[in-house]
């Protein structure tokens, strides 16, 4: 009899590779922990009467002693599933952190290796999903980053990014491995409480749990679901508004300030934000956000406002987002 757990694995998979064509090629990030080990095995599986290729990646940071010797393990089981695996060692920068510096080298990585590859899948559970909403809460970073991580994201470079564990528990992904025989690897980062996303599992979700009862991590997966569609409804309504009220302007964009005062505050502040982003590449925070808009409803012949990269300025009946190294214009 197929145990619960590796048939709730698979079914998982199952569904998120439904939207791939027969015989696409699929690459797994494949850590050697148990979540990316159990959806390697149930990868495997699904595709093979599919005819799909699976193939997955191991990044080696290089960050703790033993690192290569894990991550050929975790190429080695994959080689065990029949899927055809490849180790790939990087750099890890400084920038932004240690936690950031190493996500960032992982997924440059898993881009350089997707050339090819119809979706990339990813082994984030229920679990990590509460753990990044309670991480967005915790910087205030407003209803996008509540969101929290999509089942499947398109990115600029037109790779697809599939996560079809969001839906299930990290317990069941350790089950699924212990009835498959496959021994997961324990990063001891995960135990490391100088990381918060640790502090966050360790500490914050089981005071949670104890003080307002069991099924927090689902509800705040919930959260994160209610709430990016709603950012999804939100982009449908920017992308439908913006062509008509954003012009070009010398080096940077302008925008029109009386379509920005006949927006609710809700839309005029993500059409600020989302104008300086694409233009800039920079994300504005709330307090900056809500400086720009003052320019729009709270006008008093304020000078320019400047902002991460660029200024933001009133220019008449429009609002002008200029480089900061070519000046005002």
């Amino acid at each position: 009899m197929l145990d619960p757990s590796v048939a709730a694995v698979r079914l998982a998979v199952r569904t998120a590779l439904s939207a791939l064509d027969d015989g696409a090629k699929v690459l797994i990030a494949l850590s050697g922990g148990a979540d990316s080990l159990a959806l390697a095995a149930a990868a495997a599986h699904e595709a093979r009467p599919r005819g799909m290729r699976v193939t997955s990646v191991t990044v080696d940071h290089g960050l703790q002693d033993g690192s290569a010797r894990v991550a050929e393990r975790a190429s080695a089981q994959a080689a065990e599933l029949g899927i055809e695996s490849r180790v790939v060692r990087v750099e890890v920068g400084t920038d932004g952190g240690p936690e950031a510096a190493a996500r960032d080298a992982r997924y440059g990585a898993l881009r350089d290796a997707a050339e090819g590859a119809a979706a990339v899948l990813l082994g984030h559970t229920l679990d990590d999903q509460a753990e990044t909403v309670l991480l967005g809460l915790a910087r205030g970073a407003g209803g996008t980053s509540l969101a929290g991580m999509a089942p499947a994201r398109r990115d600029e470079r037109g790779i697809l990014w599939l996560r079809p564990l969001l839906a299930l528990r990290r317990s069941v992904t350790r089950e699924a491995c212990a009835a498959l025989g496959l021994e997961a690897w324990e990063d001891p980062h995960n135990a490391d409480e100088r990381f918060s996303r640790v502090r966050v599992r360790e500490r914050v979700l089981p005071v949670l749990e104890a003080e307002l009862g069991p099924g927090i991590a689902e509800a705040l997966a919930r959260t994160a679901e209610q709430l990016r569609e709603d950012a999804e409804a939100f982009a449908e309504l920017i992308d439908e508004t913006i062509e008509d009220i954003v012009e070009p302007a010398e080096a940077g964009i302008a925008v029109s300030v009386p379509a920005l005062a006949a927006n609710p505050a809700a839309l005029r502040n993500r059409i600020i934000r989302h104008v300086v982003q694409s233009e800039f590449g920079v994300a504005l925070t709330r307090v900056q956000t809500l400086e720009v808009a003052r320019l729009v409803t709270d006008w008093a012949g304020q000078g320019p406002i400047d902002l991460p990269v660029c200024t933001a300025a009133r220019r008449g009946a429009r609002i002008v987002f200029a480089a900061r190294s070519a000046g005002l214009g």
